[in-house]
């Protein structure tokens, strides 16, 4: 019997001793946060491809600081609390798969119509997203679910303090505003309330962030303002190798809760400067008469600077005199490749993208063409 009545009491403090452990730890199950509704979970069947809006009204993003100015440390960082984004998305287009600039500020990506993935979809109302730098310091893709609850109540603050990737001050008198660069938003601040955020800030020409980007911004502030409705929207900046500016933005964007009928578009924004030439491995430009062109080239301005002299060159051997002759090549303006003319490459080369020319490699080579790793001109 003492045994038994032992038995129990020693069972019943087992017990005891548990169920307290579970209250001290918490062991209550707790509900998911309130607030935080997927917009949707697939994409729309349909997606209409608008006009963008009419010229831009909304504020540009003017040129801030010295070109001396260092990244800040304590320049904004991307918001907490989403996922950073750290490669660009399967369908944003390669610089070299796009056509060469004709004049328009911008060209539509497939067809105009979005392609928005089912994650980008099932984001909550005012999910923000900015990629991490990569390792040139360029920045990488963003993504916003843009809404009444994203947009600013206030005045932009300063963005000069940030210096984005190719960062350099030039100016001309026939740039509206005179300064060729501005620190461009990839997501606009009237949409999402963002300044000096370093991971939305790039390196982009007066003509790509006034002609190219902002229309299309506008475009969705607009709706948002209209309706209270929300826009998935993404930007991402294409860079060409190992090159500091961006040539462009791939830019998307889709109204939520319509579906697709109040704004919808996909295009690359040419990051480009009619009347001036840019190097976009370095930032470095001038105008366009002082560049030495490539002889009949199709595109505006394609031409890049014109190598400056370093002097003699120490190295007089026969590489050295080659590179810096004149020799024949073949350039495919479509892939921006340069060939021998012996090369089996050329024989499959369609006419309309033959550009036979006379020219030193290095000029070639500055003005945006890479050597055939086939010949290896």
């Amino acid at each position: 019997m003492t045994v038994e009545i032992t038995a129990k009491r020693v069972l019943f403090v087992a017990l005891a001793t548990v169920s307290l452990a579970c209250v001290l730890a918490g062991c209550s199950a707790s509900s998911a946060p309130e607030g935080e509704t997927p917009l949707a979970d697939t994409a729309p069947a349909e997606q209409a491809a608008p006009e963008p809006a009419e010229p831009p009204t909304a504020e540009a993003e003017e040129p801030e600081g010295s070109a001396d100015a260092e990244q800040p440390a304590d320049a904004e960082p991307a918001p907490e609390g989403t996922a950073p984004l750290t490669a660009a998305p399967p369908d944003t287009p390669a610089y070299h798969d796009l056509p060469a600039y004709d004049g328009n500020p911008y060209v539509y990506v497939n067809d105009g119509e979005p392609a928005f993935t089912a994650e980008e979809w099932a984001a909550p109302a005012g999910t923000e997203r900015y990629g991490e730098l990569d390792e040139l310091g360029r920045c990488t893709t963003t993504f916003a679910v843009v809404g009444p609850e994203t947009m600013p109540d206030e005045k932009r603050g300063s963005i000069g303090e940030v210096k984005p990737s190719g960062w350099q001050m030039a100016k001309y008198d026939f740039v509206d505003g005179k300064y060729l660069y501005n620190r461009c938003h990839l997501l606009g601040f009237q949409l999402t309330d963002e300044n000096a955020n370093r991971s939305n800030l790039i390196t982009g020409t007066r003509y790509l962030n006034v002609e190219g980007m902002l229309p299309f911004e506008n475009a969705v502030a607009d709706y948002v303002d209209a309706t209270g409705n929300h826009v998935l929207m993404r930007a991402t900046p294409v860079f060409d190798g190992d090159d500091l500016v961006a040539r462009g933005v791939h830019m998307m964007a889709e109204s939520v809760e319509d579906g697709g009928d109040g704004v919808s578009f996909n295009v690359f924004v040419y990051n480009v400067q009619p009347g001036v030439v840019i190097d976009y491995r370095t930032g470095d430009n001038m105008p366009a008469e002082e560049a030495t062109p490539l002889p009949d080239v199709s595109g505006a301005d394609t031409a890049a600077p014109a190598p400056a002299d370093k002097g003699a060159d120490a190295n007089t051997g026969s590489d050295a005199a080659t590179d810096k002759g004149l020799a024949e090549y073949v350039l495919n303006t479509n892939s921006k490749k340069f060939h021998k003319p012996t090369c089996s490459s050329v024989d499959q080369m369609s006419p309309k993208n033959r550009q036979d020319v006379e020219d030193t490699r290095e000029n070639i080579i500055a003005n945006g063409y890479d050597p055939c790793k086939r010949c290896n001109p």
